[in-house]
């Protein structure tokens, strides 16, 4: 890091912004939904490893194939919802793009303040893409639940967790139709491009007129 990126004894002001393949310049302390590019958040979301990158195979899991993955457990078990939201839930970790993927128990010990953080930017995600500032409840409770689901599968299958971890740290999952069982459980990383290129290919179909 330098002096023009931290700030020095000089008095300059540390960078809270960061810069983009785009050519947006995205405040991270007040971000603009001006200043959001769905390029940019696929481009970042291939780029970050869940799990730390402690995942079996080549390549590393990325968010975004993981966002695809709770976008379809989410449509699965949910058929009502509309494609609005399923939006919703394909951008439901969008923030990871500039921030990263911080495992759960940093997160914990972080605290409420690096929460605040992400909500404000995940806020400014919705308002570019035409989805409110917070979802409603029941939307945001499948969301939440599909993701737990999802992980459940990213653990035992690719991050060496046991089932009885996976149950004890994410639920024993309930109500997975079959034929998407068999599909978490043959889950593997795909190549950056590839996960970049899938995660583009579904924002613009669940945004199609």
């Amino acid at each position: 890091m330098t002096d023009a990126d931290s700030g020095d004894s000089a008095g300059r002001l540390a960078r809270a912004w960061q810069r983009m393949l785009s050519g947006r310049r995205l405040d991270l302390l007040n971000p603009s939904a001006n200043d959001i590019e769905i390029e940019d958040i696929a481009h970042g979301l291939a780029r970050v490893a869940r799990w730390n990158g402690q995942t079996l195979g080549e390549h590393a899991f990325s968010v975004a194939q993981h966002a695809l993955l709770v976008e379809d457990i989410a449509a699965h078990m949910h058929p009502d919802l509309t494609r609005r939201w399923r939006l919703a839930a394909l951008l439901h970790d969008a923030p990871e793009y500039v921030i990263g993927d911080l495992i759960s128990p940093f997160k914990a010990a972080l605290g409420l303040d690096y929460k605040a953080f992400e909500r404000r930017l995940l806020q400014a995600i919705h308002r570019r893409f035409g989805l409110p500032a917070s979802l409603p409840d029941r939307i945001a409770n499948a969301i939440k639940s599909a993701d737990r689901v999802a992980a459940y599968y990213e653990a035992t299958g690719l991050a060496g967790f046991t089932v009885a971890e996976a149950n004890r740290y994410f639920g024993v999952p309930r109500g997975v139709p079959e034929a998407l069982r068999r599909r978490l459980e043959a889950i593997d990383a795909k190549p950056i491009a590839t996960a970049q290129a899938a995660f583009l290919s579904r924002f613009r179909e669940l945004c199609e007129d």
